[in-house]
């Protein structure tokens, strides 16, 4: 514990954990409308096409300066979304294809630009392939406020573009209908977006940026059905696996911090899609066998129902044989063991007959009658 106290008093430390966790916030909440839009795989192209921004800002710049690299990016990624806006509506080719065309011819830009680089030399190209894994200790305090900057800018465009950004996620037909500037908006979100990976870079990197993205998306999106709590949920599983994953690279030794953050956002999409209330593969699993359940009980209930009005006696035992020979199979005893528990049914003897036979119970008339919709069968005594 000591130890970890004093790991936690290292400027260091606290710069990395915030900055992780400011990140991890802002994509979260990025991230929520770019699942809604199903357009997942914007970020992953607008990462790839930050690379050759990267590079052009070393060049200009004439070295590793963070601000003209960021600039760069953030240039290459506007771009890169620009034109991919311009294929989707001047051609037709869908947001898929469009994405993929832009991703390719983007990284691959950046990967010959990386290569002309490095073939001059110099110690200052080195620093660049950090940027397609990411360097979380090279954060630095100013870039806390960077971060800080446009995290709160992004939540105050949300906050003053809430219904219109929640009007473009769900329905763009209507809110073109409406007459709202929709490819402003979209222009807007996808700004918001590279912003995001532009911060990012230097944490999580250029390849592993669209998981940070996306990931706590998809998590919140199991948690929650309004889009509120979906972007609440998000950031906050966001900022959970940055500050989480600086934690784990900075007790562990030779961890990177950006790939254990997508891990640990991972480890979480993969909780929620198993344990979210009714959206989990839990869940799930356990309704279709309640759902199985009310099937089997009903068949066995409809069949005891049928035998007593053939016979115009409500209380008419039926012996197994019988149930099976109406259901085409036989009833499982677990079927009749909870019926009998839940007072549909009793067990009967039949002389001279020695095998078991079950009745209806008052119970289970009403409960076959609701389930066939057909009026309550009369009561007899025998």
């Amino acid at each position: 514990m000591t130890a970890i106290i004093d790991l936690l008093s290292s400027d260091i430390v606290q710069t990395v954990l915030i900055g992780a966790a400011l990140l991890g916030a802002i994509s979260g909440m990025l991230g929520a409308f770019a699942v809604l839009r199903r357009q997942s795989l914007l970020g992953d192209a607008l990462s790839h096409a930050a690379l050759p921004g990267v590079c052009l800002g070393f060049l200009i710049a004439g070295g590793r300066d963070l601000g003209s690299v960021m600039a760069g990016a953030f240039g290459t990624g506007a771009l890169a979304a620009l034109i991919m806006m311009l294929i989707v509506r001047r051609t037709t080719l869908k947001t898929d294809a469009a994405l993929g065309i832009v991703l390719s011819v983007f990284f691959a830009v950046g990967i010959v630009l990386l290569t002309v680089i490095q073939t001059q030399g110099g110690s200052g190209s080195l620093g660049l392939m950090t940027f397609l894994f990411g360097q979380a200790a090279a954060i630095l305090r100013s870039d806390l406020w960077v971060m800080g900057g446009i995290g709160l800018a992004a939540i105050l465009l949300v906050l003053a573009f809430w219904k219109e950004f929640k009007l473009v996620s769900f329905d763009t037909a209507f809110a073109r209908a409406q007459g709202f500037p929709v490819t402003a908006l979209e222009a807007v979100l996808t700004v918001m977006v590279a912003l995001a990976i532009v911060v990012g870079l230097q944490l999580v990197g250029v390849v592993l940026m669209v998981a940070l993205l996306i990931a706590p998306a998809a998590a919140a999106r199991q948690w929650t059905k309004s889009l509120g709590g979906m972007v609440v949920v998000s950031a906050a599983i966001g900022a959970a696996s940055g500050a989480g994953g600086a934690l784990v690279s900075a007790t562990t030794r030779g961890l990177a911090t950006g790939p254990v953050v997508v891990l640990i956002a991972t480890g979480i999409v993969m909780v929620s899609l198993l344990i979210a209330p009714g959206r989990g593969l839990i869940w799930q699993a356990a309704a279709t066998q309640r759902a199985r359940a009310r099937i089997s009980d009903g068949r066995v209930l409809a069949t005891l129902q049928g035998f007593a009005q053939m016979h115009d006696d409500a209380g008419y035992p039926s012996e197994r044989g019988m149930l099976q020979i109406a259901l085409g199979a036989k009833p499982p005893a677990a079927t009749l063991a909870s019926l009998e528990s839940r007072g549909l049914i009793r067990s009967v003897m039949h002389p001279p007959e020695t095998t078991p036979h079950w009745e209806l119970t008052k119970a289970g008339h009403t409960e076959a009658a609701a389930l066939s919709g057909e009026p309550e069968t009369r009561q007899h005594t025998k």
